[in-house]
């Protein structure tokens, strides 16, 4: 029973952060347009990657709300380097977390944590760029005739390719019969729409090929609102619902059954971290929750160090950012994303221990600020609800409903 309030409690908890991000999303998706996403963020290089990850680090997304707002960058032009520094950067940190770490942690994690955080993404990042650039091109060597909407055939244009005078008789894709002389009067035709009859010059209003196009209507502001709830809450929630409820029930599992004495156990050392770093995985936890969580840690015996892995690897890696990850950016990115948060994380939290070691650093936390569960309040509810409605017409439109047309 009690994986059950688990389950639902921390439901609650994501659910007006996934409506948060959801709807970020869709704003991008609707305000954004594509081509200024690609300009500044649709490169492959370093600099993009750290823009990516300081654009990330000071937004307040959890591990749950970060994912639609990543999925919305990468749809909207976004390139994989680039999302993924977003991906890891934005649930690692934020200027709330800031905040509550200063408070509960001392000066030394507020600075150490935001450094840690942007240098993670940016490495994981790069190495999600190098794992794009070493992957296999498919090169096409079909000649640039070949590429034309009316091309008959490979061998038409194979020919048409090698012979320079029949490519300037035939290059309207569509002409059956163009004479040469005809050619050096007019220019020829490159629509694949160009009519057989050279006489008739104007299309008729009908033709796909006509003049006077008619200009994109702008949407209303009614329109654009319907537009942003139907990508957020219909779309992208059909895109997600699955792999957020297998991770929100797998961070259940480790809140119910991992205790926080066998933690402590195995506090101190290097082993310590790498226990964090495997326990932090599947759990849902934003940067801000995991504060008071560390603070616990702190307290129970736990090195800061190790702490610290908790704080980076908790909120950025999941199961559901795992497996949206590995669909949306591929095999090798996934290796590369968890590679470079992680492998970062370890660093740094052996760096934090050696610091600690060698120059006295005291990390005192402290739990004055002692996190309760206060009553749901009205918003908090209408999220949960509006969430748990869209993930149930999800599952009916992407599995009853299909099933339903089966049998039928």
């Amino acid at each position: 029973m009690s994986l059950l309030t688990n389950l639902f409690d921390l439901f609650v908890v994501a659910a007006p952060w996934l409506v948060f991000g959801y709807t970020v999303a869709a704003l991008i998706k609707q305000f954004v347009p594509a081509d200024l996403m690609a300009s500044k963020l649709g490169g492959t290089d370093a600099k993009t990657t750290v823009r990516a990850a300081l654009i990330g680090a000071p937004l307040p997304l959890c591990s749950c709300g970060v994912i639609p707002a990543a999925l919305g960058l990468r749809r909207a032009g976004a390139s994989k380097n680039a999302t993924t520094a977003f991906l890891v950067a934005t649930p690692e940190t934020g200027v709330d977390s800031v905040a509550v770490s200063y408070a509960m942690l001392g000066p030394v994690m507020a600075v150490i944590r935001p450094v840690a955080a942007i240098t993670s993404a940016i490495c994981a990042g790069l190495l999600v760029g190098r794992s794009e650039e070493s992957e296999p091109q498919v090169s096409s060597a079909a000649p640039a005739v070949s590429k034309s909407c009316c091309a008959s055939n490979a061998s038409t244009s194979k020919a048409a390719a090698s012979n320079v005078d029949s490519v300037k008789a035939e290059s309207s894709c569509c002409s059956s019969q163009s004479k040469p002389e005809a050619v050096a009067v007019d220019p020829p035709a490159t629509s694949c729409c160009a009519s057989e009859n050279k006489a008739a010059a104007k299309p008729s209003s009908g033709s796909c090929c006509s003049s006077k196009a008619k200009a994109p209507t702008t949407p209303g502001l009614v329109e654009r609102i319907r537009q942003v709830l139907r990508y957020a809450f219909v779309d992208m929630v059909g895109d997600t619902y699955r792999w957020l409820l297998i991770g929100l029930f797998f961070a259940a599992i480790v809140q119910t059954f991992v205790p926080q004495q066998w933690l402590t156990e195995w506090g101190q050392g290097p082993a310590a971290l790498l226990i964090m770093a495997v326990i932090g995985v599947p759990m849902y936890i934003c940067a801000t929750a995991s504060t008071p969580v560390a603070a616990g840690f702190l307290l129970a015996g736990i090195s800061p160090g190790a702490v610290l892995v908790f704080m980076l690897a908790g909120p950025a890696t999941n199961i559901a950012t795992i497996g949206l990850v590995k669909k949306e950016l591929g095999n090798r990115a996934l290796a590369a994303y968890l590679g470079g948060d992680i492998g970062v994380s370890l660093l740094f939290g052996l760096l934090l221990n050696w610091l600690v070691e060698h120059f006295g650093w005291e990390i005192v936390p402290t739990l004055s600020h002692e996190h309760q569960h206060a009553a749901i309040s009205m918003l908090v509810w209408a999220a949960t609800a509006l969430l748990a409605g869209a993930m149930l017409n999800a599952f009916y439109q992407k599995q009853l409903k299909p099933f339903k047309q089966r049998l039928a």
